[in-house]
């Protein structure tokens, strides 16, 4: 099968070509590495730089390479940064994917799989967050990717277009091969990562007194490759069901002090550690169910435990620096 990963030079992106390719299909990427980096792009895939915005470059990629089917990585995720500057984020993940998808309509590429969030459901009514619980995104990120939710919707059904969506929290992990690396880095693992290093002089807890067990907020990972191998499923389930929307995560959730002692216990490394004030926002727990996507797709995390998930990444880290 031929597919254009778009956002193919990103972490998750790139850990998807990794895994395409290793199944035996033939991989597009088209990535425009404002983000994504270049040493991302796998030497096995076709790679086309340029904005999925762009529907000049984009029909002609389209035409000229065929793909069966889009899987969509191709976004910007800092939600602080969304907050600050929302039309760069509406921009690129609403009116670029959008774009996007006018020229799939228009080539007669009809299945696209796309890299949501849970930040959809913004504060949630519970935990875990159920796929059919209120949708009030609470920053531009969620309300951009909540808004392109829809529109797969209504082309669903004007056009006939074949989706899934999948939406978590925190994609955590690391292959052999890809590992996470955003700049600037705002993820918890690779930050207390870098403390471990000595890349940073201190990691900072944000508020010591929510509602939880150790008064630390509580929150999902799922890793990298478990995200990735849901995406190949969901190719597979759309042969008989044309849509989907599935959650993705653990059930349980870690609170950061968890999240900290264990990066310290993978990497036999001490670091300071300051406790701070809360940040505006942050709610006690957010976790989402996956039951849905292990029932209708088969989906089985290969690494549900939190040291499993921090070890690749520490591997990562210590072998690719």
């Amino acid at each position: 099968m031929t597919i254009l990963v778009a956002g193919g030079a990103g972490y998750i992106g790139g850990v998807c070509v990794e895994k395409l390719l290793e199944e035996g299909h033939k991989v597009i990427i088209v990535d425009s590495l404002v983000t994504g980096h270049k040493e991302n792009v796998n030497p096995g895939a076709i790679f086309h730089k340029g904005s999925i915005g762009d529907k000049i470059f984009f029909r002609k990629v389209l035409e000229k390479e065929k793909p069966e089917a889009v899987f969509h990585f191709a976004g910007l995720i800092q939600v602080g940064e969304s907050v600050k500057e929302p039309d760069k984020y509406f921009e690129n993940n609403l009116v670029e994917a959008k774009y996007m998808l006018d020229v799939m309509m228009e080539v007669g590429v009809k299945k696209v799989v796309f890299s949501s969030t849970a930040a959809v459901y913004g504060t949630p009514e519970r935990v875990p967050i159920d796929e059919n619980d209120s949708k009030i995104p609470i920053n531009p990120y969620g309300e951009a990717k909540r808004a392109f939710e829809l529109i797969l919707q209504r082309y669903h059904e004007a056009y006939g277009l074949k989706y899934h969506i999948f939406r978590y929290f925190n994609a955590a992990g690391a292959t052999e091969k890809n590992k996470e690396n955003h700049v600037p880095e705002t993820h918890l693992i690779p930050l207390i990562m870098q403390a471990a290093l000595g890349q940073r002089d201190a990691i900072y807890i944000f508020g010591t007194d929510y509602d939880t067990p150790d008064g630390t907020c509580i929150r999902d990972y799922v890793h990298v490759a478990d995200i990735v191998q849901a995406h190949l499923l969901a190719i597979k389930n759309m042969e008989k069901k044309s849509t989907g929307i599935y959650n993705l995560g653990n059930g349980g959730g870690y609170s950061v002090r968890e999240v900290i002692e264990t990066v310290k216990k993978v990497s036999k490394k001490d670091f300071k550690v300051i406790e701070s004030e809360r940040r505006p926002g942050d709610p006690a727990r957010l976790v989402a169910s996956s039951k849905k996507a292990q029932k209708e797709l088969g989906w089985k995390p290969e690494f549900p435990e939190l040291e499993k998930i921090i070890e690749t990444a520490w591997k990562a880290e210590i072998k690719n620096g």
